[in-house]
């Protein structure tokens, strides 16, 4: 989504480049090309302006030291300034009761359903008894999408198919919460396709009557201005606690992400992108204007490996590594470990410095295909040994696989170039790696 507001913004700080120092005249062309990005990522114009002020006063300012390029300093200032306007720091929810209530509200087609599913697998991985609470009583697939998400991420779904009264389906959900002892209730509410005023009484009364601990209001990042316009007008008469944005992922100008927080004055506290379940992140103001800034996103990086990469399995790897003895089976694996780490695109741009050399590329989910089918394609004792494959064997695993003969090689050579480096590093003696700890 901010792919092109980086590349603009990373050619405003061009403007800087080869300056020995700070000037009025330099910082003032820069500062000019980056409200000029902001504003064509559709950021609100009023919020451009304030922003790009208080960069160049922060700017001229500062002195440049000599180890510190003026382009470098202010990349710094720039990127501090968006963490400010995004919110600072990231805004935890506040769970409280027994069960806790979240309240999920949103216009239709913003992604609110698909989120209440994503939000109820973070929470269950978290340790949580969750129940989602079906009370969209007006789309007809509602009840019926809420419940294939809660049968895939294993969650069970409490429905009255037959009962057009919300408020009352959301009390009786919360009764059969207690009975089951479940610590926490999503209720999943209707949308419309605009803002009307049925809608919003409804809503309103859910609130009143259920006294959620937490509000989300969920809006689809796609919509530009109008999701912070709607945004607005939902804070006005709920008061949520915090905002959701989901399709991240969108081909589109991204400008609301960056303006929502200080139009609304409420955190944004989830952001989602994808159809897959555990397509959800809290939102961290300062990774995601390092992000736009081209600067990278480490922390989120390790932390996605940590949730998806298995300690037993590592140490059962690492034991296989010390024997030389990583084979296909290994590296089917360690390929579905990188799958529940998210879209491959999103994770490559999480490394500093790689979000313009992958801008123009067509990465996604399909890129392991060809490699899974070739692996798939081995007898057992193939995969166990990859020195039985000879010529012959490699022309049928290519037939078997739909791949051809060059795929298979290449895989081979490259797997084989990975061995040597495993056993290098073995001949090295490095000291064992401990556990990494899974996040809290």
């Amino acid at each position: 989504m901010f792919d092109n507001l980086s590349y603009k913004l990373d050619k405003a700080f061009q403007n800087l480049k080869g300056q020995g120092k700070i000037t009025d005249i330099n910082v003032a062309t820069t500062v000019k090309d980056i409200r000029r990005a902001l504003v064509d990522a559709d950021v609100n114009y009023k919020v451009a302006k304030e922003v790009t002020d208080r960069i160049k006063e922060e700017a001229m300012g500062r002195d440049v030291l000599t180890s510190v390029s003026p382009g470098q300093l202010l990349i710094k200032i720039t990127s501090d300034e968006l963490t400010q306007l995004m919110g600072g720091t990231k805004t935890d929810m506040v769970l409280q009761g027994s069960p806790a209530i979240i309240l999920i509200a949103g216009l239709q087609g913003s992604g609110k359903t698909t989120f209440t599913g994503k939000l109820a697998a973070y929470l269950k991985k978290g340790g949580k008894q969750v129940l989602l609470a079906a009370c969209d009583i007006y789309r007809p697939a509602a009840i019926n999408q809420l419940k294939v998400l809660g049968e895939q991420v294993g969650v069970e779904v409490y429905a009255e198919e037959n009962n057009k009264n919300a408020v009352q389906i959301a009390q009786n959900a919360l009764k059969y919460a207690k009975e089951k002892g479940k610590s926490i209730v999503i209720v999943d509410t209707a949308g419309r396709l605009a803002i009307d005023e049925q809608m919003m009484n409804e809503i309103a009364a859910l609130k009143q009557e259920l006294k959620p601990s937490e509000t989300l209001f969920v809006v689809d990042a796609m919509t530009g201005q109008d999701a912070v316009n709607t945004a607005k007008a939902f804070n006005d008469r709920l008061n949520y606690d915090g905002v959701v944005l989901t399709k991240l992922d969108g081909d589109t100008r991204g400008g609301a992400a960056i303006s929502i927080r200080t139009v609304v004055e409420k955190p944004i506290k989830f952001i989602s992108t994808g159809e897959k379940m555990d397509a959800i992140d809290v939102f961290h103001p300062d990774r995601m204007a390092q992000r736009i800034l081209g600067m990278g996103d480490v922390v989120s990086l390790v932390e996605r490996a940590q949730q998806a990469f298995d300690e037993d399995e590592a140490r059962r790897l690492s034991k296989k590594i010390r024997k030389n003895q990583f084979d296909f089976n290994d590296f089917l694996s360690q390929l579905e470990q990188i799958k529940k780490m998210g879209n491959l695109k999103d994770l490559i741009g999480m490394i500093p410095g790689m979000g313009k050399a992958i801008k123009d590329l067509d990465i996604d989910d399909n890129s392991f295909r060809p490699i899974e089918a070739i692996i798939l394609a081995m007898t057992p004792q193939e995969r166990e040994n990859p020195d039985l494959i000879n010529g012959s064997r490699r022309k049928r695993i290519a037939d078997g696989s739909g791949t051809s003969i060059q795929q298979v090689n290449n895989l081979m050579k490259q797997f084989g170039d990975m061995r040597k480096l495993m056993k290098n590093m073995n001949k090295m003696n490095l000291p064992k790696m401990p556990g990494m700890k899974m996040p809290r």
